[in-house]
């Protein structure tokens, strides 16, 4: 046997990379999760240009809902210009002909690394978070097999418990991110790694949220007008991070999610997690005509 005989002569590969099986079955595997609210969906994680654990999970649900109407945003943990966002962004645009922006109010598709927009997302926009862990029980217990009955039993009894002892020995919660979250009044799900802070923005949305696994190879979905209650105590409010006081040194805006950036002289500056609402909010105040969408917050608290 030959080498020439094993190749097959060149052609295009299909619009939007994956080919249509296994865009049929991530389709079935998405109105599955649709249908059953934080149920974890398994599917065949197929193989793209990007190593596992960079977003393989988001990318293939994108590439499954892209068409040449639509118009993508990427963002890497708040950021739209990190070499990931641009680079993801382009291969959208090559293998789909979709149009990118870096405006939240413009998106059909807003693919997301452990960040939600500032900007309110509407009815008609739809958003794909990468999760690296989909399995909120995986801290209690190690056995998927085990977990998976947990799950169908509503037995998470055992996450109380990991919050309860955080409470005990720390005062107060301590779990910054991936904050189990019960979803429909039946399952309880890692909302990927995105603070607290962006959890209360998947109650009741009125977007889709589509949170996808590759390297794990599961699927499961928030729809719209959902309820997504954060697993915590009668005596005990959820919190998210204080940042009412907290100033972006770009865009002098207050009252959002920042990053903090230590200085040489051992104090802190505070930036916008959300690059582009800074960007906007910049512009808006050097007199430009820019359109700010209506945001989940106002001056740290949930509107």
């Amino acid at each position: 046997m030959k080498l020439q005989e094993l190749t097959k002569p060149w052609e295009p590969f299909n619009y939007g990379f994956l080919d249509e099986s296994a865009k049929r079955e991530l389709r079935r595997a998405i109105l599955k999760a649709i249908a059953v609210p934080g149920y974890q969906v398994p599917y065949a994680s197929r193989e793209v240009p990007m190593a596992r654990g960079w977003g393989t999970g988001g990318l293939q649900v994108t590439l499954t809902l892209l068409k040449p109407t639509s118009v993508v945003k990427v963002i890497d943990q708040g950021a739209d210009d990190s070499v990931n966002a641009t680079s993801i962004r382009k291969f959208f645009s090559r293998v789909g002909d979709a149009l990118g922006t870096e405006d939240t109010t413009k998106a059909t598709i807003i693919q997301s690394r452990h960040r939600i927009p500032e900007e309110r997302l509407s009815e008609d926009q739809v958003l794909v978070l990468q999760v690296p862990d989909p399995e909120p029980l995986r801290a209690v217990q190690p056995d998927i097999s085990v977990a998976r009955e947990m799950h169908a039993d509503a037995d998470y009894g055992q996450l109380w418990l990991v919050l309860y002892e955080q409470l005990v020995k720390s005062g107060r919660i301590m779990q910054g991110d991936s904050y189990p979250s019960m979803v429909n009044g039946r399952y309880v799900i890692s909302p990927s790694p995105i603070p607290r802070w962006d959890v209360p923005k998947l109650h009741q949305s009125d977007h889709l949220t589509i949170l996808s696994a590759g390297r794990e190879k599961r699927i499961y979905a928030v729809p719209p007008y959902t309820n997504v209650e954060p697993l915590v105590f009668n005596d005990v409010p959820y919190r998210v991070e204080d940042h009412r006081d907290k100033t972006c040194y770009r865009s002098q805006v207050t009252g959002y999610f920042m990053n903090e950036l230590p200085q040489d002289d051992g104090s802190s500056r505070f930036e916008l997690s959300d690059s582009h609402f800074g960007v906007k909010n910049i512009c808006k105040a050097e007199g430009e005509q820019v359109h700010v969408g209506e945001t989940w917050y106002k001056d740290g608290r949930m509107n």
